[in-house]
């Protein structure tokens, strides 16, 4: 059915059969492979979204994709009412490779978030002694944590929140980048957790000042609350350490993991914990039939396995220096501010000559490079990692003489 379709058809079959819930830029994908993807007329773009930072690995990496068709081929599903020979060789790998006792493995980023927060407060009530019903969660202005009702319920966009409630209570909206505010927060004595991204992604790259994380950390410790880093998109290398939290040596008590878990292959996500909070989950009290399937635990070990033997942390690491380098030398009164930290970027876009943010990513399409604004001024740059730096000086070629076209 899609063989020889055009963009302009594939556009208007998504347009009157799907629900109006993304507006994508007008460009229709058929093809990926390393940092490039290339359209159904064969135009050719450097990907700087990597989806959301779920193609880390590049696209298409033979190593993850033999892992997904081997498996494949031989059992796909079992659902969690029987033990299956790929799911304990899994467990085993990440805990080892992230430090932690458990494991509970879900399906996508937003699954992980509820389950943290479910374990949350299942360790609040049974080894905090909160009483029940009264456990508090504390939360970060500008947070992106996915869109389920619960989580829509913390977000402070109202995109996300307009006309879905009524919300789920239990939470505590404090400003990020504030432990004034979170010491504060932090007295209330059913504050049972502090979720928190270490880079806020979604609102636009906002990289919190030094120290802040680790201190933050540190406050939770004292008043006996659980420190709840959501990792979906900044951990697996992204930021130029495995986790954007080992930049300040934090250990999360509770680490949640999607996105670049499975190298874009396959929705897998993860919560890691230690024996104390993760048991306090029983039987029957939270699963997924999905979660844990065979096909997920080969290709997250295969996904793993290429972050580290490609060294793809230290790669982002190198790489982020020179793509802030080479971005501050453009001189346009359209870049307000670049930051970043690893190949997690962004630049925020003054408007200039009627011509905003949209219409920067649209130039660059037409250039050979893609990437989409969020809230409208702010561009993020997310390239697979595994992008050569050769590759990178071409991109940020593009960008630069994109944005100086409207000088």
């Amino acid at each position: 059915m899609t063989k020889n379709i055009t963009s302009q058809r594939a556009m208007e079959l998504e347009d009157k059969y799907g629900a109006h819930n993304y507006h994508p830029l007008p460009i229709v994908l058929s093809r990926g492979e390393g940092a490039y993807v290339w359209d159904v007329e064969r135009k050719r773009y450097f990907d700087f979204l990597s989806a959301y930072s779920a193609i880390n690995q590049g696209h298409c990496h033979p190593k993850i994709v033999g892992a997904l068709v081997d498996q494949s081929r031989t059992l796909t599903l079992t659902s969690r009412a029987f033990y299956n020979d790929s799911l304990g060789v899994y467990e085993k790998y990440i805990t080892e490779y992230f430090g932690y006792d458990k494991v509970l493995p879900m399906n996508t980023g937003a699954e992980g978030v509820e389950t943290a927060l479910k374990l949350c407060r299942k360790w609040a009530y049974e080894k905090k002694g909160i009483p029940e019903n009264e456990a508090k969660i504390i939360v970060c202005e500008n947070n992106f944590h996915g869109r389920t009702i619960t989580v829509i319920s913390i977000s402070t966009d109202p995109d996300a929140r307009n006309n879905f409630g009524p919300y789920t209570p239990g939470f505590i909206t404090i400003p990020y980048n504030d432990t004034d505010a979170l010491e504060k927060a932090l007295e209330d004595p059913n504050v049972a957790g502090f979720l928190v991204e270490p880079i806020q992604g979604e609102a636009g790259v906002f990289v919190p000042d030094n120290g802040y994380i680790s201190k933050a950390y540190e406050m939770c410790k004292a008043k006996n609350v659980l420190f709840i880093a959501d990792e979906v998109q900044t951990g697996i290398a992204r930021t130029g350490k495995l986790l954007a939290c080992n930049h300040e040596k934090v250990r999360p008590d509770m680490l949640i993991l999607g996105k670049a878990l499975s190298g874009g292959i396959y929705p897998i996500s993860a919560v890691l914990a230690d024996d104390e909070i993760m048991l306090c989950i029983k039987p029957g009290e939270h699963g997924s039939t999905f979660g844990g399937n065979p096909v997920a635990a080969k290709v997250a070990i295969a996904a793993l396995e290429v972050v580290k033997d490609e060294n793809l942390a230290e790669r982002a690491e190198k790489l982020g220096n020179i793509f802030r380098d080479e971005i501050n030398k453009i001189d346009s009164d359209m870049i307000e501010l670049v930051r970043g930290k690893g190949l997690l970027n962004a630049i925020i876009i003054k408007p200039t000559n009627g011509k905003e943010a949209w219409d920067v990513c649209i130039k660059m399409a037409e250039n050979g490079l893609l990437a989409k604004p969020t809230h409208g001024h702010i561009i993020r740059f997310a390239p697979p990692l595994i992008i050569s730096e050769g590759q990178l000086m071409e991109a940020i070629e593009i960008i630069k003489n994109s944005i100086l076209s409207f000088n």
